[in-house]
């Protein structure tokens, strides 16, 4: 091979080097600025997790107010419950802590979330009757379930509280939005929820950790719960959404036992998360004042709400034990109205 022939082959071998380094550059740069142009979609977007504040909040004062949101949500009544050093930052009456329910601080599917709950608010709600805020919904659950008082909006802990929740609802691929919202489905059995089939399921399943008086486990009373009692006075009050049948047994279908259930798997039969949740809602807890304020609009009111009035002549008992599909069927004829709980 002359000269030249070399000259000719090792001139292409160096251009096409370099265009490959041109090429792997120009990659990497997509990569930095804008990945979903390189990245395969359906990967990233079934790869992709909540963010989690443990490692991915900075310093920026919003990530202090996200930080301190965390904080509320895992460790509620060292900061704004019985456990709070001073009497008037007191809200939670009860030694619960929101995640509690919201599970791995609001991250868990299948637990009421908070990924992306913050693009569903304003929000109609059928308990006021009207739209309401996201501050609103978070002043609910500290009425009911964590048994206490409104926090005034403009406080500090309300602010954290809502740029937590906003946080984690930031970037939420539209995909994966469903998954995180509400709780497991059920299939309703057509049959009263019997809290002696429960207790048998209960005592397998679940007195581990809540114990057998139910009353649940803290390392001393000074300290939050590590598994939060289901009855009794240190829990969530008779207007609670768990109080209710229906909505108990979706959350315990997908979550409990704990750390063993999940939403694409779960432990416990439709059947046994029924059962059990009926056990669980029959023994006494802290009563909310006045509920007969609850669901201006009667009809709007979810068939396994356990207290009255309603604008039908079942039981009270029926109401709160079912079968629930009687009623269903009775709302659907009289009003129109498809309900599911």
């Amino acid at each position: 091979m002359n000269l030249e022939k070399r000259l000719t082959l090792i001139t292409k071998a160096v251009y096409t080097v370099f265009g490959l380094v041109v090429i792997f550059l120009v990659f990497l740069f997509l990569l930095h600025t804008n990945p979903e142009l390189v990245i395969n979609k359906e990967v990233s977007v079934k790869d992709w997790k909540p963010r989690n504040p443990e490692t991915d909040l900075g310093s920026e004062a919003n990530d202090n107010l996200v930080n301190l949101g965390y904080k509320l949500i895992t460790e509620t009544s060292k900061h704004i419950g019985p456990l709070a050093p001073e009497v008037k930052a007191r809200f939670a009456g009860n030694n619960l802590s929101c995640q509690n329910c919201h599970l791995e601080a609001g991250r868990k599917p299948g637990s009421a979330s908070f990924v992306g709950v913050a693009s569903r608010f304003p929000q109609f709600r059928g308990r006021e009757n009207k739209m309401g805020t996201l501050e609103e919904r978070v002043n609910g659950c500290m009425e009911r379930s964590m048994n206490g008082k409104v926090l005034p909006e403009n406080s500090l802990e309300m602010q954290a509280i809502v740029a937590y929740m906003e946080w984690l609802s930031e970037d939420v691929p539209d995909e994966r939005i469903a998954e995180f919202k509400g709780f497991a489905k059920i299939v309703l059995p057509e049959e009263k929820a019997d809290p002696v089939k429960g207790k048998v399921i209960y005592t397998k399943h679940c007195q581990t950790c809540h114990m057998e008086d139910g009353q649940g486990q803290r390392p001393s009373a000074n300290e939050p719960y590590l598994y939060p009692p289901l009855w009794g006075t240190d829990t969530y009050n008779h207007g609670a959404g768990m109080h209710r049948v229906i909505t108990a047994s979706q959350f315990i279908k997908g979550n409990m036992p704990y750390l063993q259930a999940t939403l694409e798997k779960p432990v416990l039969t439709d059947e046994e998360a029924y059962h059990v949740a009926a056990y669980i809602n029959s023994f006494e807890r802290p009563q909310k004042g006045n509920p007969e304020a609850d669901f201006p609009d009667k009809k709007l009111k979810p068939v396994s709400t356990p207290y009255g009035p309603w604008v039908d002549s079942f039981s009270a008992e029926q109401h709160k034990f079912g079968p629930f599909q009687p009623i269903m069927a009775f709302y659907e004829k009289e009003f129109g109205i498809k309900k599911s709980k």
